[in-house]
């Protein structure tokens, strides 16, 4: 008797054990990809074995959020993951493996990584988008959707299969190329300090963030005078500026120069009316070349309104053109902005079969009746469509555009300030990623090289003043050369000045290391000669050498916190560069012989 009361309670356990195991799903979930590719969402880290080759990258490629968001993982990420991928399936030590790629981090590392596999099978195994999504729901697994890049409740959910449609839709019209993608470019410009821009449709469109009448630092954010992006957009054929924050900068800075610029104004972190929708599409749709979009961080408005051109001319899904922007410029489209694109979708992809239809009219040789009828039905379509009822609060909203102005400045940082200022500290950390650079194939390329700002339209001048008076030429050379010593003399002066304008940055005005900062004639026709533009600065402490062991955290908070004031002195030396060009330039009537120096741009 005693001996069946006591395996009464274990019998119960088990029993009570096998309907959990029923109940709920395993806590390892394995999907086969291939014959050999397995993708698994586990518990904890497994191994490799004899038969199996395993690898996670849930700390190797991370993403840097804003506020709330956590992806998807941007373009350059997705390269290096296929990269890495690529390399191990055409391995020969590991054919005869089974190649598992798992995940054991939270639900967020989860949806990144399955958005990684998932777009793998997109791009390099030919699978539809449903096809790969399906792959990855086949166990009943779950993922949590992605969000935007604001502080709060999410009013938008992009899933997987968004993202994986417009990866999808990327390659089918030409925009995903990995054959000709150089992601040492891409990480370079998306950096703040060297112009924080991303091509969104290469060729079409390019997103940055909005240029300052002068560079400096605000709020921990390198800001760019409008001359240091000319060198770049000239190489890339971008003709056309549009800004759609406050004018900070004059145009005519652009328009001097040859560049198309227009103004299409509203609210930092609101959304568009009908008008600027409107005349935003038709700029677009008549221009020649490439078009430079930016706001106050490039990132809300910016995207907002390209992702209107993306649904009109190539009938993208409001959640796929989002997925796509958000892939090559993560944080854009926020807030109220998703509801706003998705609003527009169907009103703009009847606006755009009307457009196309004119087109391949106008290519056929109709009549000229004909054409015009189509004119006037694109005139009497409303971009709003069925969402009449915000028409109303738009309105509104516009015409009591100062006064949000004001209360903006009132409480200090706007939207676009708070995100550049978050996106600056966050790339102060280390870089994406520590997959070698033989595996990936990427260029070699500086991510800490500063952006300097050279005033290509005021050499241009002064080749013209060079024909007019010979004499007045040697003047002005003299002129120059005795301006130029002063300056070099009271180089340490326009340190201090300038490490107090820049609050916390730290200068180097000591006779030491005075040679970092000093630039002259033979040190710009040395940089002309070999197209660099890097000023050397030593640090007291190579990346390589410290003066401890780097086994403990606070040893390497103090690297950090060493490279971080490089970073910061280094720009704040090409800050005081551009200064005293600029003066000398424009103050001592361009002379002719000091040598014109490469932009870190091209």
């Amino acid at each position: 008797m005693k001996r069946k009361s006591e395996r009464r309670p274990e019998s119960r356990k088990r029993l009570c054990a096998a309907k959990r195991e029923e109940a709920e799903p395993r806590t390892d979930i394995y999907i086969l990809i291939t014959d050999q590719l397995y993708f698994a969402v586990l518990k904890q880290k497994i191994r490799s074995t004899h038969e199996r080759h395993c690898f996670c990258i849930d700390e190797e490629l991370s993403y840097e959020n804003f506020y709330a968001d956590f992806g998807p993982l941007n373009l350059a990420m997705f390269y290096r993951f296929c990269c890495k991928l690529n390399k191990k399936l055409k391995t020969f030590s590991l054919a005869k493996k089974k190649i598992v790629f798992f995940t054991c981090g939270d639900k967020k590392k989860q949806a990144n990584a399955a958005y990684l596999i998932g777009s793998y099978a997109v791009m390099h195994l030919q699978k539809t988008p449903e096809e790969a999504y399906s792959l990855l729901m086949s166990r009943n697994t779950h993922y949590i959707p992605f969000r935007d890049a604001s502080f709060g409740t999410s009013m938008y959910h992009l899933n997987i299969l968004d993202c994986l449609r417009a990866v999808h839709k990327a390659l089918h019209f030409g925009w995903l190329d990995f054959s000709n993608f150089d992601v040492g470019e891409y990480e370079h410009y998306e950096r703040a300090e060297n112009g924080d821009f991303n091509w969104i449709i290469p060729g079409k469109f390019l997103a940055f963030s909005g240029p300052h009448p002068k560079s400096k630092i605000e709020n921990g954010y390198p800001l760019h005078a409008p001359e240091a992006y000319f060198p770049y957009f000239r190489k890339h054929n971008v003709t056309t500026i549009i800004r759609l924050n406050k004018k900070m900068y004059d145009a005519k800075r652009f328009t001097d120069v040859g560049f198309d610029h227009h103004d299409l104004f509203f609210v930092d972190g609101s959304t568009p009316n009908d008008a600027i929708v409107t005349k935003f599409l038709n700029i677009c749709e008549n221009v020649d070349g490439a078009i430079a979009v930016h706001c106050k961080a490039g990132l809300g408005r910016t995207g907002t309104l390209i992702a209107c051109y993306m649904m009109k001319h190539f009938r993208l899904t409001a959640a796929e053109a989002i997925g796509w922007i958000r892939i090559c410029r993560p944080g854009s489209v926020i807030g109220p902005q998703q509801n706003f694109i998705e609003d527009k979708q169907s009103s703009l992809w009847a606006e755009g079969d009307l457009h196309r239809q004119k087109l391949n009219e106008l290519e056929n040789g109709c009549s000229k009746t004909a054409v015009t009828g189509i004119l006037s039905g694109v005139d009497d379509i409303s971009i709003n469509g069925t969402n009449k009822n915000i028409s109303p609060r738009k309105t509104n909203m516009y015409d009591d555009v100062d006064e949000e102005e004001e209360e903006q400045q009132h409480s200090g940082l706007t939207q676009g300030d708070k995100l550049r200022a978050l996106k600056s500290k966050r790339q102060s950390r280390a870089s994406t990623g520590s997959l070698s650079l033989e595996e990936n194939k990427i260029h070699t390329r500086s991510t800490s090289n500063s952006l300097r700002i050279i005033l290509q339209s005021s050499a241009q001048r002064c080749k013209s003043a060079k024909s007019q008076n010979p004499s007045d030429n040697v003047d002005v050379r003299k002129r120059t050369r005795t301006s130029l010593g002063s300056n070099r003399a009271n180089s340490p002066l326009l340190h201090s000045r300038l490490a107090r304008s820049l609050g916390s940055l730290h200068v180097m005005t000591s006779e030491k290391n005075r040679e970092f900062s000093e630039v002259s004639p033979d040190l710009l026709a040395a940089d002309s000669l070999s197209n660099q533009t890097h000023l050397k600065c030593t640090s007291p402490f190579s990346s390589e050498q410290l003066p401890f062991p780097p086994q403990h955290s606070s040893l390497l908070n103090l690297k950090s916190s060493v490279q971080e004031k490089e970073n910061s002195t280094l720009f704040a030396i090409n800050a005081l560069y551009e200064t005293m060009v600029f003066h000398l330039f424009h103050l001592l009537s361009l002379p002719f012989w000091l040598p014109a120096v490469p932009s870190p741009f091209t």
